[in-house]
């Protein structure tokens, strides 16, 4: 069964740090783009960050700076490091496979995760 599972929620201080993970369960998605969507309450889905093997990462601006998107060496892993937290980092972090770094910004995603709450309290 295809599977996205995201793993490393939790609640932190602002101005720590967080890092969850997504595990492709399985290994359907070795060779697509990667990424990671939140979405707070209330509000609508939003891109946070993708990683591609061919085009490289990219980041919305409201994380640039502040969070690292990287992915294991066989694809099956990917991880999202948060630093410098903010209250309004707090969201369900979800998982997100795509064919292109394009598509997966556009969030034109195959298949998702079924999300972690980071939480960052003031």
């Amino acid at each position: 069964q295809v599977q996205l599972v995201e793993s490393g929620g939790g609640l932190v201080q602002a101005g720590g740090s967080l890092r969850v993970s997504c595990a492709d369960s399985g290994r359907t998605f070795t060779n697509y783009a990667m990424g990671w969507f939140r979405q707070a309450p209330g509000k609508e889905r939003e891109f946070v960050a993708a990683t591609s093997w061919t085009a490289g990462t990219s980041y919305s601006d409201s994380v640039k700076g502040r969070f690292t998107i990287s992915r294991d060496r066989a694809g099956n892993t990917v991880y999202l490091q948060m630093n410098s937290l903010k209250p309004e980092d707090t969201a369900v972090y979800y998982c997100a496979a795509s064919l292109t770094l394009a598509t997966i910004r556009r969030a034109s995603v195959v298949s998702w995760g079924q999300g972690t709450q980071v939480t960052v309290s003031s």
